[in-house]
C-alpha cells in the first residue's frame, strides 16, 4: 500500500473535563479521505485525548490489514510529536520515569502507542493549530462534536463518521 497521512485532533472543554478526539487518514495525495472517525469521554484531559486520536487512527489501520509503506501523522499537540521524537525513548530507559524522577504521565496511553508505532514507519509532524490546513480544522470540528456529544449526555464514549 502507498504511503499514508494521518491528521489528528483531541481537546476538552475545561482541563480535565468532557473531551473528544478525532482522527482523518488520507492516501498519499491528502486528497482522498480514506477513514474518519471520532469519539469522546465525559472526564479526561487534552493530552489523553490528543493520545488517543493517534492511538485509534493506527489502531484503525492496523484492524484494516493496511501495511502502509510510511505513514505521516500530522498533529498540532507537540506534547504527541516531542514525545514520540524525543522523550519516550528516554522514558523507557529510565523505566518510564521524566528526568525529575517522577511517573511520566499518561504511561498507559504512552506505552499503547509506543506499542502500536512499533509496527509501522512513521514520520511525526507538528503543525500549528487553527492556522488554515483544511484537514487540520477539520478534525478540531470532529473533537469539538465529539466533546458535545459527551457534554450532552448522547453517550460516554460517541464515535462517528
Amino acid at each position: 500500500m502507498d504511503s499514508l497521512k494521518i491528521y489528528t485532533d483531541g481537546g476538552c472543554s475545561g482541563n480535565p473535563g468532557p473531551g473528544g478526539w478525532a482522527f482523518i487518514i488520507t492516501g498519499e495525495d491528502g486528497a482522498s479521505i480514506i477513514a474518519q472517525k471520532y469519539g469522546g469521554e465525559e472526564i479526561t484531559t487534552n493530552n489523553r485525548m490528543e493520545l488517543t486520536a493517534v492511538i485509534s487512527a493506527l489502531e484503525f489501520i492496523g484492524q484494516s490489514g493496511a501495511a502502509p509503506g510510511q505513514i505521516t501523522v500530522y498533529t498540532d499537540s507537540q506534547y504527541v510529536q516531542k514525545g514520540m521524537k524525543e522523550w519516550i525513548a528516554k522514558w523507557k530507559t529510565d523505566k518510564w520515569r521524566t528526568s525529575a524522577k517522577t511517573p511520566v504521565k499518561n504511561s498507559d496511553l504512552w506505552l499503547r502507542l509506543d506499542s502500536l508505532a512499533s509496527g509501522f514507519s512513521i514520520e511525526w509532524v507538528w503543525i500549528e493549530g487553527h492556522a488554515g490546513n483544511a484537514l487540520n480544522e477539520a478534525a478540531d470540528q470532529m473533537t469539538q462534536m465529539a466533546i458535545k456529544s459527551v457534554s450532552f449526555g448522547l453517550g460516554r464514549k460517541g464515535s462517528g463518521q
